[in-house]
């Protein structure tokens, strides 16, 4: 834990319990935001690979290169 998160921490501890949970809430909130960010980027980069993956799954369709997988 860097220096400033313990101080924010610290400083939190001493908030009634309704307003440490605030602080909580605020910073999932914000840890989330960046999961889905974070996310957001990585489908974005592996666009140009899955429209790649997609034409060779359709391909191999077409050559009867597939298995039907379904009754």
């Amino acid at each position: 834990m860097t220096a400033l998160l313990e101080k924010a921490v610290k400083r939190t501890a001493s908030l009634p319990a309704t307003e440490q949970d605030e602080v909580a809430r605020l910073i999932l909130e914000a840890l989330d935001a960046q999961d889905d960010r974070l996310w957001d980027r990585q489908f974005e980069q592996s666009e140009e690979v899955l429209g790649l993956l997609a034409s060779e799954a359709l391909a191999d369709y077409h050559a009867g290169r597939t298995t039907k997988i379904n009754s």
